[in-house]
């Protein structure tokens, strides 16, 4: 338990800029404050103390914000930034070098036993206000944007956005550093809604022009094809000459 609060302990280093010192993560650091009491927590559950693990869980979470259910398992190297609001439930499932921002939440949406939070791989980055329901998994370096709401699993280096979260990013365009700060791969990042909606506009546009041709053929800004009608037998002559022939041609 001790070796893996050392690597806590330096998880900051690499994924917060502000960051100075050991002493400072020590001292002035939530995140690292609600690991430490979570891993005595945790100790003490897994031997069968559920009343004291929890009751210490509660104690971090009154002193931090920060609400880790001893219950949880939560692999070497978790980061919390800044942490105020961060829920993570009891089935929860959370890798190496996994990074989490403020307000975000890893719950459950079913009252049955059994596994009924998220399992976060390794190297995931969970922007801010993100909530992550239900048994899905995120797979490996994946990166969920602040206040995305995923409700499926997420396939490993993808970037998900939005409500519910949608792809952005396959991961297979190289990252511009090693660490995606909230959650975001690059500052162009596409937004799905957006692209969805340019595209439902163009083809609207590209609709009314078609019309406009065809209710106005003689437009000179008109390039497609405008010949007349093919005439039938029966607008074959203004006076109906043919058309009286044929009827007399019937026996």
């Amino acid at each position: 338990m001790f070796k893996t609060l050392r690597q806590d302990m330096r998880a900051p280093f690499g994924r917060d800029p502000a960051v100075r010192n050991l002493l400072e993560v020590v001292l002035c650091y939530p995140g690292f404050h609600a690991l430490a009491i979570y891993r005595i927590s945790h100790w003490l559950w897994i031997r069968g103390f559920k009343l004291p693990g929890r009751f210490i869980s509660h104690i971090g979470r009154f002193l931090s914000g920060i609400e880790i259910h001893p219950g949880a398992t939560i692999g070497r190297g978790f980061f919390i930034d800044h942490g105020m609001g961060v829920v993570i439930g009891e089935t929860s499932e959370i890798g190496d070098d996994v990074t989490l921002y403020h307000g975000v939440t890893l719950g459950g949406t079913t009252w049955n036993q059994g596994k009924r939070h998220p399992t976060l791989a390794d190297n995931v980055v969970v922007g801010a206000g993100a909530k992550i329901l239900g048994p899905v998994v995120v797979g490996k370096g994946a990166l969920v944007g602040s206040n995305a709401v995923v409700v499926k699993d997420v396939a490993p280096g993808t970037t998900v956005v939005g409500i519910p979260a949608r792809a952005v990013d396959s991961g297979a365009q190289k990252r511009d550093s090693f660490f995606a700060a909230y959650g975001v791969s690059s500052a162009d990042m596409p937004d799905p809604v957006s692209k969805a909606l340019t595209s439902v506009l163009e083809h609207i546009d590209d609709l009314e022009s078609r019309l406009s041709r065809i209710e106005d053929p003689a437009d000179p800004d008109n390039t497609r094809d405008s010949r007349p009608p093919r005439e039938g037998p029966e607008l074959a002559g203004d006076d109906g000459s043919a058309r009286d022939a044929q009827r007399a041609a019937d026996p």
